[in-house]
């Protein structure tokens, strides 16, 4: 049984752990009067490539450094034609290369953001994932006939290609035309951001 258990003893911390039996699923720390990054959106500059770590650090505008991983660079950053199966992250990135990142984790001690730059955007009822063809699907916690009404539902939108969704439990219920109005939101929303890093310098 999933259970979600709150440790606000100290005033300057909030830790909230999810936990399924003795098995911990996530843990966040707040910790007050520190500014929260997670799920922010920036443009970043690439500063060192470090093969070793398999992983970049880039400049995002936070008081450290971002890391980000190999794994979690978009094929569409890297040169054309390279298969980040086969490929060294020193031959397929450059410094100075511009790149859209979210960031994962926040930052903590001497350490900078984890990053990535599959992006996801939460709307009401769906999550957009604009440059993951192979993300998607529906909330792990919707089962049985509400999870087959929505993967229905949602195999009706008009999804554009090279992207995915994944259907929120607040999708359960909602008919076709309020999903597709959600995701319209979210489509013009990753438009607005892909503009903006385009005009923006990083």
């Amino acid at each position: 049984m999933k259970r979600m258990l709150f440790n606000a003893t100290q005033p300057e911390e909030l830790r909230v752990a999810i936990v399924d039996g003795q098995k911990l699923i996530d843990l966040d720390i707040e910790t007050a009067g520190k500014e929260q990054y997670k799920g922010n959106i920036y443009k970043a500059v690439v500063t060192r490539i470090e093969p070793s770590l398999e992983a970049v650090f880039v400049d995002y505008g936070g008081e450290r450094h971002g890391f980000l991983p190999f794994k979690e660079i978009s094929r569409s950053y890297l040169k054309e034609n390279a298969d980040p199966a086969r490929s060294r992250i020193q031959d397929v990135l450059r410094d100075g290369q511009e790149l859209v990142v979210q960031v994962d984790k926040d930052g903590r001690g001497t350490k900078g953001a984890a990053l990535t730059t599959y992006i996801s955007l939460a709307g009401r009822h769906l999550v957009l994932m604009p440059n993951n063809p192979r993300g998607g699907g529906v909330s792990r916690r919707i089962e049985g006939e509400d999870r087959a009404e929505l993967r229905e539902v949602m195999s009706n939108l008009d999804i554009p290609p090279g992207m995915s969704i994944i259907a929120r439990t607040a999708g359960i219920g909602r008919s076709e035309e309020e999903l597709q109005w959600d995701l319209n939101y979210l489509l013009q929303l990753w438009r607005a951001i892909e503009d903006a890093s385009k005009t923006q310098s990083g």
